[in-house]
């Protein structure tokens, strides 16, 4: 069974891209099949696998999700690219925003791509779609498409605040258009180790989501080697093998693999 995990947070800057990328470099090492699905127009994602230009694509997820609506043949593999650590990518750039109009007047506009990643699932154990730093329908197809949440949250006390507006969101599709979707948990990134500060923000979290909500024991450390990972196109596993950094996304690796 593939497993499909969102990394959503509607706080850019919180480390969606980096954990979304790292994990999915993780979860590869340890043996599984992974599709990594950037649903941001920005592009990020695609980035930091090595690919500098992504307006230069010719076939990106807007292609797909455009043949869906229009009820139109695509090969659904034509655009995934493959990445020297055995990841796939089905990559985005600023197309996407264009799908906003057709999505929002198409019938089941939520369940687009959902639809375009049932043509692919079954060749991967795991499918990483990146959300774009929104709630918007574009964010919504992603929790509909997922099994998973995934939320990476800044260790600082206005982000971690900004936590009910998304968890209301993920409520509200499981409620209505998805079932069987649930949150595997809520990671805390760009932490400065043992420091009052982080401390009292992890705290904070436990205080007001752990009874109902997994906070992941691994937490991601502030450093400037994930920062440039993403520039090199390469994952942090790669560039500095035994930081600090590598090392907690290795935990949250086995910690998602726990979760099976």
């Amino acid at each position: 069974m593939t497993k499909v995990i969102a990394i959503a947070n509607q706080k850019g800057g919180v480390g969606k891209t980096t954990t979304a990328a790292s994990l999915g470099f993780g979860l590869s090492a340890s043996g599984k099949k992974v599709l990594l699905v950037d649903a941001d127009p920005q592009g990020s994602l695609t980035i930091s696998l090595g690919h500098a230009q992504p307006d230069e694509l010719l076939t990106t997820l807007t292609n797909h999700m455009q043949s869906v609506l229009d009820d139109t043949h695509l090969d659904p593999w034509d655009g995934i690219l493959h990445h020297p650590e055995g990841v796939d990518l089905m990559p985005a750039n600023i197309t996407l925003a264009s799908l906003e109009l057709p999505l929002m007047m198409a019938v089941k506009r939520e369940y687009v791509l959902a639809s375009y990643l049932t043509h692919v699932m079954n060749s991967y154990d795991y499918i990483i779609i990146d959300c774009k730093p929104s709630l918007d329908l574009m964010t919504v197809n992603a929790l509909v498409a997922a099994d998973s949440v995934i939320i990476p949250v800044q260790a600082q006390y206005l982000p971690a605040k900004g936590l009910e507006q998304l968890l209301h969101t993920i409520a509200k599709v499981k409620r209505q258009l998805n079932s069987r979707l649930s949150i595997e948990g809520i990671v805390l990134t760009m932490v400065t180790p043992r420091t009052k500060h982080a401390k009292n923000v992890l705290a904070s979290i436990v205080a007001a989501y752990g009874k109902s909500i997994r906070i992941f024991e691994s937490s991601i450390p502030v450093s400037v080697r994930v920062a440039e990972s993403a520039l090199s196109g390469y994952s942090i596993y790669k560039l500095d093998p035994v930081g600090k950094a590598a090392g907690a996304y290795r935990a949250l690796t086995e910690e998602v693999l726990a979760n099976e």
